[in-house]
């Protein structure tokens, strides 16, 4: 079983990654790796699983609004729709930089217990 989380969690990071590429179409990739991230990390009990869940599920509330308001044409310029309804795509980006950086602590905490070990 510890080889299929491991599996788990580094297909959602590349998957991650990939994705950040394109923001938009990239969307597809990054909103399933968040989540495989952040089952990983729920699965193998650790401190901040909920904060990677908060993350992932941002994500998701995102990018349903960044595809809600594509399907409605955008927002802003010649649209009926103010520039501001972009605040409501925000929780995507945030939510992807709060992961790498949970990501990045985790990685130096986990290298750091290894030296002292």
């Amino acid at each position: 079983m510890g080889h299929f989380r491991r599996l788990l969690f580094y297909t959602g990071i590349i998957c991650m990654l990939i994705g950040t590429i394109d923001p938009m179409e990239g969307s597809l990739l990054i909103l399933p790796g968040s989540l495989l991230v952040a089952a990983y990390k729920y699965f193998c009990k650790t401190k901040r699983y909920k904060l990677y869940m908060i993350g992932a599920f941002s994500i998701m509330a995102g990018v349903a609004s960044l595809f809600y308001w594509s399907s409605l044409g955008g927002f802003g310029g010649n649209s009926n729709y103010s520039a501001w309804w972009g605040l409501t795509i925000l929780p995507y980006p945030l939510g992807l930089l709060f992961i790498y950086s949970l990501l990045i602590v985790d990685g130096v905490q986990h290298n750091r217990n290894k030296s002292t070990q």
